[in-house]
């Protein structure tokens, strides 16, 4: 069974809470011109911000969450590389889970 990237977002938001991680998603409104995410500034921040306090260090995620055959576009990959983010597809969930519990 493939997961759709709302799927796999679900798990991953269960993963974030069961590790103790703060996090934020936005999620876009639907207009009359169809779905739109409101910002300010650069396209393509990641689908995920997580932060957490771990034996006394701060951690923060950054992760963009594309399926199995969906690709990020390049304003979502400059972001990655600028904030160290990951990205993350349901073929990664050990390694998301491992990063999750210990940490980068």
């Amino acid at each position: 069974m493939t997961l759709t990237e709302k799927e796999f977002g679900t798990q991953v938001e269960s993963l974030l809470y069961i590790f103790g991680w703060t996090w934020q998603h936005q999620r876009p409104a639907k207009t009359e011109k169809g779905y739109r995410t409101a910002i300010s500034g650069k396209q393509g921040f990641p689908d995920y911000c997580a932060a957490r306090i771990k034996d006394g260090k701060r951690q923060v995620i950054f992760a963009e969450l594309k399926s199995e055959t969906n690709e990020p576009t390049c304003d979502q990959i400059d972001w990655l590389r600028v904030t160290g983010g990951y990205l993350w597809r349901p073929g990664n969930l050990e390694d998301i889970k491992r990063i999750l519990r210990d940490g980068e």
